[in-house]
């Protein structure tokens, strides 16, 4: 497990969410502040409030979204396309591993069977993230 790995668990052990934890352990390389980061993410935790898309993984694509864009919005279209396949192609990652990205067929709730745990989500997410990070600085 990589230190970022650890750093997002101990988030998560904290009671920062899924989204907050991965997000979180990614704050220092942006300079963002972690109580923002925090704040922003917040939503996103439990499937984005709704069992839906893990709060892993939006916790990673806020970080792709960092990372990836330009950063100004007359400019924007030119970093989106690339940023949207990104994702796309780090979530199918995620779900060739993991049966799903939706928090609920995650966690069994229709089904009673656990595909894949919160720390293992988030282990996955930061670990895909990383990836990702060593790829775009390239």
């Amino acid at each position: 497990m990589s230190a970022r790995q650890n750093h997002a668990m101990e988030l998560h052990e904290k009671g920062y969410n899924c989204a907050q934890a991965v997000a979180c352990s990614f704050c220092q390389d942006f300079g963002v502040e972690e109580e923002e980061m925090f704040r922003i993410a917040e939503g996103f935790g439990f499937g984005m409030g709704m069992m839906e898309m893990c709060g892993a993984l939006s916790g990673m694509m806020m970080i792709m979204g960092l990372a990836g864009s330009v950063g100004n919005p007359e400019k924007g279209p030119i970093t989106k396309g690339r940023t949207y396949k990104t994702v796309k192609n780090h979530v199918l990652k995620f779900k060739e591993k993991n049966g799903s990205y939706l928090c609920r067929e995650l966690k069994g709730v229709d089904t009673g069977v656990v595909l894949c745990s919160c720390p293992q989500c988030i282990r996955d997410a930061v670990a895909l993230t990383e990836e990702y990070l060593k790829e775009w600085k390239k």
